[in-house]
Formats: structure tokens, sequence, C-alpha cells
């Protein structure tokens, strides 16, 4: 049997003189585009799967997109203008700031010596590392995703610190990806500390897939999940659903526990930690 190579001609829609319409290209590139808007971020693997094509046609379609201007390339992905476009570290940490340093405050009773923690994304969870660092409690092993958290922590003597290995996304400074959800297979915590965009009846949510999958992950490899929430995420949801209720461990929250009712979150009374603004050991 004779065998041949075969390419692909992005600009005629060709692949080794067997025409393929242009229109059916540009529709699947259509779809792409507004996969990886709607997810936020996709590594190539996870295109391959949802468009049944090949990693070959996967990246000649990104690299046109990338042309022109509809989304940016990552290592092993594509991410689209929403990192540029979502609010920086820096401009989410003076929202809810009071709420936040509640939460944190009251986070500080769920870390001992000589355990292993989690420290998800986010502002409320580098405030946790904040209150921590005022307050720390040593022997501690650390590993998180949150780029900002993980240089404050591994400033205090007795703290290690390890990075997930993945896709710094710069806006939100954070590692995610394939890479990043590998990594977290090395590891057991005893506790996890994980933020969201949203909460309401139905459970926690979160802008991105990517993300939500980690979350997944680090749950599964948690002793104890320990959601760190406040009021602004009350009643709101997000592209991708996390977790039911009944999959969480704790909402550590400055939200009354009726006022939580009210918005249809039943959880039972072990699931409920209030913050408050100091918390005694």
């Amino acid at each position: 049997m004779r065998l041949r190579m075969i390419d692909f001609d992005h600009n005629r829609g060709r692949i080794a003189g067997v025409k393929v319409a242009l229109h059916i290209v540009k529709a699947r590139r259509e779809r792409l585009a507004d996969m990886i808007k709607q997810d936020n971020y996709l590594p190539v693997q996870e295109l391959c799967k949802r468009l049944g094509i090949s990693e070959a046609t996967a990246r000649r379609d990104l690299s046109a997109l990338e042309k022109e201007k509809r989304i940016k390339r990552t290592y092993g992905g594509a991410i689209s203008e929403f990192d540029s476009r979502y609010p920086s570290f820096a401009e989410r940490r003076g929202q809810s700031s009071r709420a936040k340093r509640k939460i944190a405050a009251a986070a500080l009773a769920y870390i001992e010596p000589e355990r292993t923690y989690f420290f998800d994304a986010g502002t409320t969870i580098f405030a946790i590392a904040e209150a921590f660092r005022e307050r720390p409690v040593i022997p501690v092993k650390i590993v998180t995703s949150n780029i900002p958290a993980g240089e404050l922590l591994a400033a205090i003597p007795g703290v290690e610190v390890f990075l997930l290995a993945g896709q710094l996304l710069p806006h939100q400074s954070v590692l995610t990806g394939e890479t990043a959800r590998k990594s977290l297979e090395f590891w057991k915590f005893d506790v996890a500390f994980l933020s969201a965009e949203g909460m309401n009846a139905s459970g926690v949510w979160n802008s991105q897939a990517e993300i939500v999958e980690q979350q997944k992950t680090v749950v599964h490899r948690a002793k104890r999940t320990v959601f760190c929430l406040d009021e602004s995420k009350l009643g709101q949801n997000a592209p991708h659903f996390l977790l039911a209720w009944n999959k969480i461990d704790l909402l550590l929250t400055e939200i009354p526990h009726p006022r939580l009712a009210q918005a249809g979150i039943r959880i039972k009374a072990t699931q409920y930690a209030p913050a408050r603004e100091r918390i005694k050991r």
C-alpha cells in the first residue's frame, strides 16, 4: 500500500486536493471562537474532543483566529479576551474588603500545625493569607494556584509553599490548565480553602471551565472543603456549575444563616460557619 502525506490549506479549505467548503471551515472556527469566549480558556485537547478534529486542525484554526485578533494563543491552548477584560487582582482586592477580612479572620480557626492546606485563587483567599501572616500557625505546607498569596506566604518562616504548575492568567494572578490540574494529583489536603463567582439555591458557580475542573480535583483530594464567599456572591451564578450544597463541607461567610435561607440556600447548621471580625482559638 502506498501512503502519501496530506495537509490542509486553511486559506482555501483544502485537504490534499479534497475540497472542504470554505463556509464549513468558517463555521467551525466561529464555533471554536464562541467556545473559547464562553469558557474563557480551553486547552487544545478539549477543543479537539468537542469539535471532533485533530490537534493539527485545531492549531491551524487557532492560528487563523489569532490573526483575526479574536483569541490569544497560549501554551497548549487559547484564551479569549476575557483575561484582559476581567478586573485585575489589585482592582478586586478593594471590593467587599470588610467582608473579606471577616472571612479571613474566621478561616484561621481551621488551620493547625503539621497539616497540608490548599489556597485557591481569588482575593478572599489572599485575605486569608494576609490574616495568616499576622497570626501564623507553623509548621504547615500550603499548595496554591494563587500567585500573590503564594509570594506572601513563602516569606513566613515555617511555611512551605508549593505552586501548581500551569498557565498563568495575569489579570487573575492564577495558575490554571491541564498541567495545573495534573500537578494536584501529587497532593492530599487536610483543608482546602476555595472561592467562587456565585452561589444560589442550586449550589456554587464559577466563571471558567478549567478552574471548575481544577477545583473539583481539589475537592476530591481534600478531607474538608471550606468555601469562602461573601455577600456579593449571593444570588449570582456563572457560566459553569461547580458543586451542589450537599457536596460542600463548610460555607464560611458573613451572611447570616436566615438570609441564606431566604435566598433558597438550604444548608445544615454543621455546614455553616459565621465570619466575624475576630476569632478566638
